[in-house]
């Protein structure tokens, strides 16, 4: 069995075998490891269709072990999961005032000063009458454990979540859709591409549409020696910049090194001034950004940049946005030596009239027009490039009246990406009301609100409203057309009830990587009991060390009223809090948990629950920690003796922090009490505490999150257009869009580009 083939079959809630699905036996019989393969992943919340389940009596019990030891990697069985307090539903009841006790007692010298007490392995004096300390597998003073855990829950979750199976042929059609997908991919697919690219060669004339997908596939022909085949997909210079750049940063959106070296100056920035390191991260930042290139690798920089199919102004226009990093870049790989060279002569024309800057860029062109107030001028150009147009229609709107603006839109709608269609329908109605907050999220991760534009002001409420409804008109009349150009044989159509509740994933780039199933963004969580658990497990593999993650949560209430569940106030009405580990043990991770209880939320009047973790050390958060929440209809058991409270069949949702994480904190989830149901959203913010994050964001990102257009939505547009019948029997369907077929979003985004 390939283990990494079940590991991405698994983020699809399915089970990969190397099995041909004619070759299944639907009549086996049941055998003895089967059953005890079955056994073990209900334990950890998961059942077997009826066609995975007589698939796997034709596998050998080696394989069947396999299967469950993956599994068991994915959910985090073998992690430690003991908090700092065991028994943490019932309160230590320690406060500040056994902080200060215990610090004045250590400063005095503890025993030497004859004070009573004990003294910890990690070398702190606790005086008897503060810390219950018999209550902690750790230092309750400064955040160590000493103590770990061996043994998690199973088998308490109340809803189990169905494995289907996945062959060969079905992993080859996920690998084709992540190569073809024409919006970004997000962590959990880039993850899913790298991991199949090791297992499987590149399609010959793969269409690949994104540039970011790109570079990780010229990545690997680099590393086999074909860089002559990734030159085929490098069409312009900000290709070749984009790939130098991921080169060095690993990320494969180019963000500028004034942006990384600010951005490393706020994550290792301390609200302690002794413990600040921003100025040092900066330094390294700036270090590590220096450019150094051999002779080998100009070379090959050379020739792809001398093979670009753009004339040489096209090159030096299309250079020009990040000419600062050109100028960089030509003199790190000595272009201009190489330019000199026999068969570098487009090289050379195109250094020669960008040093020059002989050439005219659109975008001045478009800002002088625009600065000049002439309509029809700049109308003309955005037509040359629909993309921009897009990007610009409701300022163009403001500027020069909408009528105008949105006759010239709908001669051009047609040549836009469906992605691009769908983001102005979901943007339109907040952009053009001026109370509504927008929020913008930049490639380095963190959200920020924006001010409305000021030209909303020149038109009253009437007249913005109509703007808005203006837009919907050319999105949703070239949508129609798009799928009625479509041809098909079927009649009827069956569409999942659940995917009337999930949202277009477009413009949504998840920055988490999804090991136990995928869940699109806005995605709702029903709850069954009265509980929610939430978890934070990180460390693992790392030696003991100072390693401060906190899990939190925010409890919004009436009158604008909040309370809050973190580190400095582990109870409050409805929330209960493990303890605040600091300092993580060897090799082992360690774990924070919150429970939840609706009854008291309820009670309290609570509207809202905002879930967040973020890193306290400086620094981002930890590379592989892992969050999410667990429910289950029956009360979960807590551990007397080491406070595990960890069962994975319990687990709703759960999320893994990617190596490329640029954020210090993230809000992984909002509860809203009277519904009962969780919505999973992510949001990061740069603090160390839980209340810098911006809850006024938070509520942009859950009402845009409302607002946007559902698949099921979509889907009932492709029904109309294409008349096709919607019926509630899936099997008598002639097409079939269920929740699973959801899970791929990159087969949904060929539903938009149809």
């Amino acid at each position: 069995m390939n283990k990494t083939l079940t590991k991405v079959a698994l983020r699809y809630r399915a089970v990969f075998l190397d099995i041909n699905r004619e070759d299944i036996n639907m009549n086996s019989e049941t055998t003895a490891p089967v059953m005890a393969l079955v056994a073990r992943l209900k334990e950890n919340g998961f059942c077997v269709s009826e066609e995975l389940l007589h698939a796997l009596h034709a596998t050998s019990a080696d394989t069947l072990a396999e299967i469950t030891e993956c599994i068991n990697d994915v959910m985090g069985i073998n992690l430690n999961w003991a908090p700092l307090v065991k028994g943490w539903d019932v309160p230590t009841g320690e406060s500040y005032f056994d902080h200060l006790v215990t610090w004045i007692a250590n400063v005095l010298g503890g025993k030497e000063a004859d004070i009573k007490g004990t003294t910890l392995p990690c070398g702190h004096f606790i005086p008897h009458g503060t810390f219950p300390i018999e209550r902690y597998n750790g230092c309750p003073f400064c955040g160590t454990q000493f103590d770990t855990a061996d043994f998690v829950y199973k088998g308490q979750g109340s809803k189990l979540k169905e494995l289907r199976l996945f062959t060969a042929k079905d992993m080859q059609n996920v690998y084709s859709s992540l190569l073809a997908s024409v919006t970004p991919l997000d962590a959990t697919q880039k993850d899913s591409l790298n991991l199949l690219l090791d297992e499987y060669p590149l399609p010959e004339n793969a269409n690949i549409t994104m540039k970011e997908t790109a570079m990780l596939v010229i990545q690997l022909l680099v590393e086999q020696g074909k860089a002559e085949e990734a030159s085929k997909l490098m069409k312009t210079p900000t290709d070749v910049l984009r790939y130098l750049w991921f080169e060095k940063t690993g990320h494969v959106q180019i963000i500028e090194p004034k942006t990384l070296v600010a951005h490393a100056r706020k994550m290792y920035y301390h609200i302690w001034g002794p413990l600040n390191q921003g100025a040092d991260a900066a330094k390294y930042m700036k270090k590590k950004l220096m450019l150094k290139y051999d002779r080998k690798v100009c070379l090959r920089v050379a020739k792809w940049l001398n093979a670009v199919p753009m004339s040489a102004k096209q090159a030096a226009e299309n250079m020009n946005p990040k000419r600062g990093m050109w100028v960089r870049m030509i003199r790190a790989l000595r272009l201009g030596e190489y330019s000199r060279k026999r068969g570098m002569e487009h090289l050379a024309e195109m250094l020669d009239v960008f040093y020059k800057q002989d050439y005219t860029t659109w975008q001045g062109c478009v800002d002088k027009a625009r600065s000049e107030n002439d309509a029809d001028k700049t109308l003309s150009l955005l037509k040359q490039r629909p993309g921009l147009f897009s990007r610009c229609l409701f300022a163009s709107m403001l500027r020069f009246g909408s009528d105008k603006v949105i006759g010239a839109f709908d001669e051009i709608a047609d040549r836009l990406p469906a992605r691009l269609l769908i983001s102005l329908g979901n943007a339109a109605e907040t952009y053009f009301d001026p109370t509504e907050t927008r929020v913008v999220r930049p490639i380095t991760g963190v959200t920020h609100r924006i001010e409305p534009n000021k030209l909303l002001a020149l038109y009253n409420d009437n007249e913005r409203k109509k703007m808005a409804k203006e837009v919907t008109k050319p999105y949703l009349a070239s949508m129609k057309r798009r799928f009625a150009a479509v041809k098909t044989e079927a009649k009827t159509i069956y569409i999942d009830p659940l995917l009337y509740h999930i949202p277009i994933s477009v413009g949504d780039r998840s920055a988490t990587i999804q090991d136990a199933s995928c869940a699109l963004m806005g995605t709702r969580f029903p709850i069954e009991g009265d509980a929610v658990r939430l978890f934070l497990q990180w460390g693992k593999g790392l030696h003991a060390q100072h390693l401060d993650m906190d899990l939190s949560c925010r409890i919004a209430l009436p009158d604008g009223k909040t309370h809050y569940c973190y580190f400095g106030n582990l109870v409050c009405p409805g929330a209960k809090h493990s303890g605040d580990i600091r300092s993580i043990p060897e090799m082992a991770g360690t774990a924070e948990y919150i429970e939840l209880s609706l009854p008291e939320l309820e009670a309290e009047g609570a509207e809202y629950v905002t879930f967040t973790c973020n890193a306290y050390s400086c620094g981002s958060l930890s590379p592989n920690l892992v969050v999410g929440w667990m429910d289950a209809a029956h009360p979960m058991k807590i551990s007397e003796f080491t406070g595990v409270a960890y069962d994975p069949s319990c687990v709703q949702h759960m999320v893994r922090i990617s190596e490329g994480n640029l954020s210090k904190g993230l809000v992984f989830g909002v509860l809203d009490v009277a519904k009962r149901e969780i919505v999973w959203l992510e949001m990061s913010f740069t603090s160390q505490l839980i209340h810098n994050a911006d809850s006024k964001s938070i509520e942009a990102i859950l009402r845009r999150l409302e607002e946007k257009l559902s698949i099921g939505e979509l889907l009932d547009m492709k029904a109309k257009a294409q008349r096709l019948t919607s019926i509630e029997n899936v099997e008598d369907a002639d097409e079939a869009y269920t929740y699973e077929w959801a899970l791929n979003p990159a087969e949904v985004t060929k539903l938009i580009y149809m």
